[in-house]
């Protein structure tokens, strides 16, 4: 089925309403069709319909501009992660066959490095799509095939090498439907976007804006101060961010409130820690819990505002068009039984890049590898990442659950669990904390803090005191370089 493209179709709505705010300016849907087909035609020069276009730049209106080009040109678009090693971009290059590599001069001698590496690789600065020469229109597109690949972006590669998504038309658009069903849309929204727009998080908040034809606020890179800032100042009323974020947004804020028109913290990227979830409670902050995955173009389940207090934890129920069950050993586990979650909808992508990890789905359910349960209502609970979750004596053990613990001690800022050998057990949880300022670790304190909420084969075994943790670019905890704080013997 043939679709408008959607910045040709908002443009054409709603020409005169702000598109995007960032440090740059402010510019309508109409200046920014513009600026997309100025950058498609020129694209052209380069590639034709079906190759694949990649780009390292930080957030930005030029990095904005190039998302909305792609659909003119019929090319495929693979946002790079700006914190990869060369070594892991040659990887990402070569997998997906890429033809032309777009950067930001921030990034233009890791592009030219690139390039030396791989013959078939063209570059051209970011830069150089901005110029004002009007597009021919007979070389642009006016409508895309709704199956067709818009995007690819590579999963994070926790084990082996990283696979690329493959995301649709369909996917991104089934996605911004059924996250609008679930959290509502007003024409006084404004949609705050401090995640990076290379990973899916950051990219769907760009898409729903066009689709929605609400104005996004862009920010460079996450800072709490300037995030609160624009919630109590620019009119934010929707903003999306992990668990870290919101933490340090808390820390700033201090005995401030947000203004009543803000309306959704949408609260992703793993199992939230309950004593920061209360934190918000008695600031009357509105966060909603969400699900999701690259596979599935960012949420795949949320929860409905409605629940936020009687269903405290949980990622709510799959968006409207989704399907979700809980597996173990191949069988559909009961209400309250832990297992693998499985889904299935419109958003979730059809496969990976060269058929990769084809076992990865079965007749249309997507194996995510993530541990859950749902309860006797229907709504999610996540537990933890299959591969981050540890089995001592027999026993599952779930990091985020002894993480949450420990946040919930008033000396501690941030935690985070993994997993060690151990002789007897073979395997035993171990622990990193952020401590609060002016706050020193007193190990066995915290241990007696923990018993009184743990079972005993959940209790760590060690407590490190760290002065931060690992994360990447979207502040989720990377679990498995913990390991390498462990102090020297």
């Amino acid at each position: 089925m043939q679709i408008p493209i959607w910045l040709e179709k908002r443009a054409y709505l709603t020409p005169d309403r702000i598109a995007v705010e960032a440090a740059e300016g402010a510019i309508s849907f109409a200046e920014l069709r513009l600026h997309a087909r100025n950058a498609a035609a020129q694209l052209l020069e380069y590639i034709q319909a079906g190759d694949v276009v990649a780009c390292l730049s930080e957030s930005s209106l030029s990095f904005i501009t190039l998302v909305h080009s792609i659909p003119y040109t019929g090319a495929q678009l693979m946002p790079l992660n700006t914190r990869l090693t060369e070594h892991e971009l040659l990887y990402q290059l070569r997998d997906s066959r890429c033809r032309l590599l777009v950067y930001s001069e921030s990034y233009a001698d890791i592009a030219g490095a690139l390039q030396q590496e791989l013959e078939q690789l063209h570059i051209l600065s970011i830069t150089e799509l901005q110029s004002d020469a009007a597009a021919a229109p007979t070389q642009l597109l006016h409508d895309v095939e709704a199956q067709a690949v818009y995007t690819i972006m590579y999963t994070s590669g926790t084990t082996g090498y990283a696979k690329g998504v493959l995301q649709s038309y369909e996917n991104h658009f089934s996605s911004a439907i059924g996250s609008m069903l679930n959290l509502g849309l007003s024409e006084q929204d404004k949609w705050l976007a401090a995640v990076p727009l290379f990973h899916i998080s950051g990219l769907s908040i760009l898409l729903r804006s066009v689709i929605y034809g609400i104005p996004i606020v862009i920010q460079e890179r996450f800072s709490p101060q300037a995030a609160n800032e624009a919630i109590m100042h620019q009119g934010v009323t929707v903003m999306s961010v992990v668990s870290n974020m919101l933490l340090r947004m808390l820390e700033e804020l201090r005995e401030q409130s947000y203004p009543a028109n803000f309306r959704c913290m949408l609260l992703g990227g793993g199992p939230a820690p309950l004593p920061l979830l209360e934190a918000c409670v008695a600031k009357q902050i509105p966060v909603v819990q969400t699900y999701g995955m690259t596979e599935t173009c960012s949420q795949f389940a949320t929860l409905h505002p409605e629940y936020m207090l009687t269903k405290l934890g949980s990622a709510g129920k799959p968006l409207f068009q989704g399907e979700l069950r809980i597996v173990q050993n191949g069988s559909v586990q009961p209400a309250g039984e832990a297992g693998e979650i499985i889904v299935k909808g419109p958003n979730v992508t059809r496969g990976y890049l060269n058929g990769a990890a084809a076992d990865s789905f079965d007749e249309g359910w997507l194996y995510t590898g993530d541990i859950g349960y749902v309860d006797e209502e229907g709504f999610l609970f996540v537990l933890d990442r299959r591969k981050d979750m540890l089995i001592s004596g027999g026993e599952n053990v779930y990091p985020a659950e002894i993480e949450s613990v420990l946040i919930g001690h008033p000396d501690v800022l941030e935690a985070g669990v993994t997993g060690a050998e151990h002789e007897v057990w073979g395997q035993c949880p171990i622990a990193f904390v952020v401590m609060r300022p002016g706050k020193m670790l007193n190990e066995e304190e915290l241990l007696s803090y923990c018993r009184a909420r743990l079972a005993k084969y959940k209790l760590p075994t060690a407590i490190y005191a760290v002065e931060e943790l690992p994360r990447n670019a979207s502040n989720k905890l990377l679990r498995r370089e913990l390991s390498k704080l462990l102090p020297m013997n």
